[in-house]
């Protein structure tokens, strides 16, 4: 068995002893993973504790990443990246809070966050057996699905109790083998506190973004409000900074190569259970269409924006967005290749059907699981073409088409018998939906929205005739009417450009609203059977292929009787390791290390790699303060370090053995891009910002001691 088929089967089993820091595991799985042993210093009930407050009620999930609090009055901590819609959302070309960064010098110059809620854990259970019973009467596993997510809907509605700031939701793990509930207090008003300017926070860009060495400081503050009985409630000039059980206290010994890590955060989505067939469509279908899609709408997110400093901030965050997952995809098609990974998939499940076959029951249970799987993704193949292009018209159109679907689709599904409509939805939606608008239209840009648009139809015109979209063949047949005719004259004729307007149209009728013969919602409506039936072939298919996957897992816990830890979906997870370099290629090794040195040997004056002058002049005078590493003797910027970690663990707090902060994760490496897929320990590590980078420019540079005196610093 060659190394990368080792690692392959390591990560499938996850054996703990062979492989100490793999695995984003659940809080309730802690006392199985030794932790003493490997380096922790605390015992584990104070990391997570049903029963009272731990090191874990620091932790929330955040703007599709984590923070963590680190004072008493509720102030957070989280990268830049993750704070980033906010300061865009917040900013305009008079006030670009993006470009120069943002200081309240006190609380009452705090500004809002548009948007972002704050979900912190109050408690996790498992349902698995109430879950399951559900739809244990149900042979077909579309229909059992949807008994189950009915329950699910029972379940939640039950544990929010009629509370408006508690948010409940029922995680599947390991392919529903197992389910759990978790009920979180939910903090609608964030504020802004101080986030340094980009030439900091995301200092080398895309150029540097998923690479080591790195030297930004990605790291934002903001702040929680409650209101003054302590709900969670929106924005008020009454609400006050709430006052957390549990903060994070900063480390006072200075971190060093070697020190154990561990890391609380909220980890988005990881495939490695997944067969040979999921790998391969998304290396050969999913993947490279994605690159493409988003290499295209980058270029022309900047062509229409260029010499335009608003429409270059309207942009700013879907761009980003766009970029951060290019790059991330592009690492991963690269590390398939480079190690033949959809080959070595193929060679593991070789493997699995011998122990499989060898056995008459094994072989009665397990057999066609991989059979089955590929005559599903045999399914999908058919249509890939229409089904990828449909998803940019539905997804990538511009805000007014965007906003069309949203009202169109609510009221349609809100209009069909309770029995019939998604589980839990009620009229309740449309009020959420209405405060959610203002944020599509932060988006709007009409001369970016318009080129979008006119870019998704012609890409439907250019699908062959058996894959076309003839829904639409009243507009791209037209010969009497050019794609971008009938886009400039949508855009001139409908009134959906405005807020108002749209939220206006939420309360009207399905039939109120095909009356108003507004092209946008026209185009919804005429396609919105095929959204529906593709909807409903998509919900099949998981059903289908979710099955298979459970067996899947069932059979190898059968094969290795070892403890797994569940693909990551969201929920709250931690994971260990030790600080640690590595070596990317032959005569290569990269130090865990980086410090402010290497920030000004960057520095070329130009973006992404311009130093602001304040930051120069303190290296240059080396006013480093407290915060220099006696090693180092410099300011530490970033560190890597041996753990497991995916999206959304983007602003994760980073503790050192005591329960210590010593820093914020905001990234991966490069060379190990394909961690979503299987963990290899040599190369795969996290990028943390150092908390004492973080403290330095907040005090030296940011000109904002009175944060760190409220962190006790």
């Amino acid at each position: 068995m060659n190394r990368l088929l080792k690692v392959l089967v390591l990560s499938l089993i996850a054996v703990l002893l062979a492989v100490a820091q793999e695995g984003m595991w659940l809080l309730s799985q802690l006392d199985q993973l030794d932790l003493k042993q490997k380096g922790l210093q605390l015992e584990v009930s104070s990391i997570y504790n049903g029963q009272k407050p731990s090191l874990t009620n620091a932790v929330v999930q955040l703007g599709g990443g984590t923070a963590s609090f680190v004072s008493p009055e509720g102030l957070l901590l989280t990268n830049h990246h993750v704070a980033y819609t906010a300061l865009q959302r917040a900013s305009s070309a008079n006030s670009n809070y993006l470009r120069d960064g943002f200081l309240a010098a006190s609380k009452a110059e705090e500004i809002k966050a548009p948007g972002y809620r704050a979900l912190s854990l109050l408690e996790m259970k498992d349902v698995t057996a109430d879950v399951l019973a559900a739809g244990k009467a149900a042979s077909d596993p579309a229909e059992r699905a949807k008994l189950q997510a009915k329950k699910i809907a029972e379940m939640t509605e039950a544990a929010k109790n009629g509370k408006a700031d508690i948010v409940a939701n029922v995680a599947e793990m390991f392919n529903g083998r197992q389910h759990i509930l978790y009920i979180y207090k939910s903090f609608k008003d964030i504020r802004i506190v101080y986030s340094p300017p980009s030439a900091i926070g995301k200092f080398g860009g895309e150029i540097d973004n998923w690479m080591w060495p790195r030297h930004t400081g990605d790291f934002s503050f903001m702040r929680v409000y409650v209101s003054p009985d302590g709900t969670g409630s929106e924005y008020s000039a009454e609400n006050v900074p709430y006052a957390p059980k549990v903060w994070l206290k900063v480390a006072k010994a200075p971190l060093k190569e070697g020190d154990y890590t561990f890391v609380v955060g909220f980890p988005g989505f990881t495939t490695r259970y997944r067969d040979f067939n999921s790998a391969n469509w998304n290396y050969t279908v999913n993947y490279p269409f994605t690159i493409k899609n988003f290499r295209e709408v980058i270029a022309l997110l900047d062509e229409q924006t260029k010499g335009d400093a608003e429409g270059v901030i309207k942009v700013a965050s879907l761009r980003a967005g766009l970029a951060n997952t290019l790059k991330n995809f592009e690492g991963k098609v690269s590390g398939m290749k480079k190690t033949n990974f959809v080959g070595k998939k193929k060679e593991f499940e070789a493997e699995f059907m011998k122990w499989v076959n060898a056995d008459a029951k094994r072989k009665e249970r397990y057999a066609d699981i991989f059979v089955r799987t590929t005559e599903l993704y045999d399914a999908l193949a058919k249509t890939k073409e229409r089904d990828n292009v449909f998803g940019v018209f539905q997804g990538l159109s511009g805000t007014p088409l965007g906003v069309a679907a949203q009202i169109y689709l609510l009221r349609q599904e809100l209009e069909k018998p309770e029995g019939e409509r998604q589980p839990g939805l009620t009229e309740q939606a449309v009020e959420e939906a209405s405060a959610n608008l203002p944020f599509a239209y932060a988006n709007y840009h009409e001369k970016t929205d318009k080129a979008l648009m006119v870019r998704a139809l012609r890409m439907l015109d250019a699908l062959p005739e058996g894959q076309r979209v003839k829904e639409l063949d009243y507009l791209l047949k037209d010969p009497n009417r050019s794609i971008e005719q009938f886009v400039e004259e949508a855009f001139r004729t409908s009134r959906l450009t405005d807020l108002t307007y749209a939220q206006g149209l939420l309360k009207k009728s399905m039939k109120e609203l095909e009356a108003l013969n507004d092209p946008f919602i026209t185009l919804v409506q005429k396609t919105a059977a095929l959204g529906e039936e593709l909807q409903k072939a998509n919900q099949a298919f998981g059903a289908k292929v979710g099955e298979l996957r459970k067996r899947y897992i069932d059979a190898l816990y059968e094969w290795k009787g070892a403890t797994l830890y569940p693909d990551a979906n969201g929920t709250i997870r931690f994971t260990s390791g030790p600080v640690k370099g590595y070596k990317p290629a032959d005569a290569v090794w990269y130090s865990p290390f980086t410090t402010l040195s290497g920030v000004i040997e960057k520095n070329t004056g130009e973006e992404p790699f311009d130093v602001p002058p304040g930051l120069v002049d303190l290296a240059a005078k080396k006013e480093f303060g407290k915060w220099v590493d006696p090693t180092l003797r410099d300011v530490p910027v970033a560190f890597t370090h041996q753990i497991d970690i995916t999206g959304g663990n983007s602003g994760s707090p980073v503790m050192n053995a005591k329960g210590e902060l010593i820093g914020v994760v905001f990234d991966g490496n490069y060379e190990a891009m394909i961690s979503d897929w299987q963990y290899d320990p040599a190369l795969q590590r996290a990028i943390s910002v150092d908390v004492r980078y973080v403290l330095f420019v907040t005090e030296k540079y940011g000109k904002a001691g009175f944060l760190l005196k409220e962190m006790g610093n």
